[in-house]
């Protein structure tokens, strides 16, 4: 039997799968789906110690139906998928709906109806957001799907979206279903490693630049965090401790203090000034981007909200598992992804990153 995971070549995806081949309890042939060539994961995951030999790859498409897999992989997963792990996302800001939507919520039902044919599944695992999991929809399609849209930016609408889809979908179609709604996902809890250049990134660059005079939001703004080592150990958890036939889990550090706090963190631990001044969130939006240099679609994620994380806890102590120090965690994280940010501007044009394609 096998777990396959999709968005493996994702920043969460490939932590998940490396957490999967090397766990000493329970490893077990792992199927990882990618778009393209498997030859840039599989040198990570050996780089990062793993055996890459029990690693089978397929090409998927999530964004069509059947995930677009051939006659051949398609029969072989339908006889040896035990659990499906659902990564694929397609997380940058500026998506069209069309882009968006393709991968973030066509690719959650595709998913669904897909594991609804699985002889032999134990549990579906889909990652979520953890802002969409506030207040969930109990309708799929959204009735109100034109207004997130237009308000909240095509990444977090079609996040929604997905979400809706997996939530109603899954129960209809009998598809034992596990959906997690993690915090914003940073580096590794012992070395740092990160190569997620959005969410709280751009934040911490400007932090470091001498670019961030203010901080948008109140005194109370909370962005809570989680290692993604830490999210990589609890999605690997899941079919193993969720028996109900949907389960609900926000995924975060209660660690985390509030944005100012946090922020004061980050600066410590690189030694710099940390901004005194917060700025209204009614008064950023009404503001240039250019002056603000804040993406109006990362406003969404800026709230004094805080989350019901009760299931989440304890799965974490059935399984053993722990939040790292958020302190150390934030400092390890802010001091490599400066390091590595450098590192990638220094590279030729030739080597740019690509487009973010994640699990988040």
């Amino acid at each position: 039997m096998t777990a396959l995971v999709l968005g493996a070549n994702g920043f969460i995806g490939r932590w998940l799968t490396l957490h999967l081949l090397t766990r000493e309890d329970t490893a077990a042939p792992v199927t990882a789906a990618v778009r393209g060539e498997d030859t840039a994961l599989r040198a990570w995951l050996r780089d990062h110690g793993a055996d890459d030999r029990a690693l089978t790859t397929v090409r998927a498409d999530v964004s069509r139906p059947d995930l677009g897999l051939s006659p051949a992989d398609h029969e072989h997963l339908s006889a040896a998928t035990r659990d499906v792990y659902n990564l694929a996302a397609l997380y940058r800001f500026g998506l069209t709906r069309a882009e968006a939507a393709a991968v973030n919520a066509d690719g959650a039902a595709h998913t669904v109806r897909w594991a609804a044919g699985l002889p032999r599944l134990r549990r579906l695992v889909h990652l979520s957001g953890y802002r969409v999991g506030l207040a969930p929809s109990t309708a799929y399609p959204l009735p109100d799907a034109d207004e997130r849209y237009r308000t909240e930016g095509a990444y977090e609408a079609s996040k929604r979206e997905g979400d809706a889809a997996v939530r109603v979908l899954a129960p209809r179609l009998g598809v034992p279903v596990t959906v997690v709604n993690p915090a914003v996902v940073i580096g590794h809890s012992v070395t740092g490693e990160c190569e997620q250049f959005l969410g709280l990134a751009p934040l911490v660059e400007q932090l470091h630049e001498g670019r961030l005079p203010a901080l948008a939001g109140s005194r109370r703004t909370f962005v809570p965090v989680v290692a993604v080592d830490h999210l990589a150990a609890f999605l690997a958890a899941v079919p193993e401790h969720d028996i109900e036939p949907l389960q609900l889990h926000t995924v975060l550090d209660p660690a985390t203090p509030p944005l100012p706090e946090l922020v004061g963190t980050v600066a410590r631990h690189l030694g710099v000034r940390a901004p005194r001044l917060t700025v209204p969130l009614a008064l950023v939006r009404l503001l240039p981007e250019r002056l603000t240099g804040v993406d109006r679609e990362a406003l969404s994620f800026l709230s004094e909200d805080r989350y019901d994380t009760a299931s989440a806890e304890r799965l974490e102590a059935a399984a053993g598992l722990a939040h790292p120090p958020v302190d150390e965690l934030l400092g390890r994280w802010a001091a490599r992804l400066v390091a590595d940010r450098s590192t990638v501007r220094d590279r030729p044009a030739r080597s740019a990153p690509r487009a973010a394609t994640t699990g988040q």
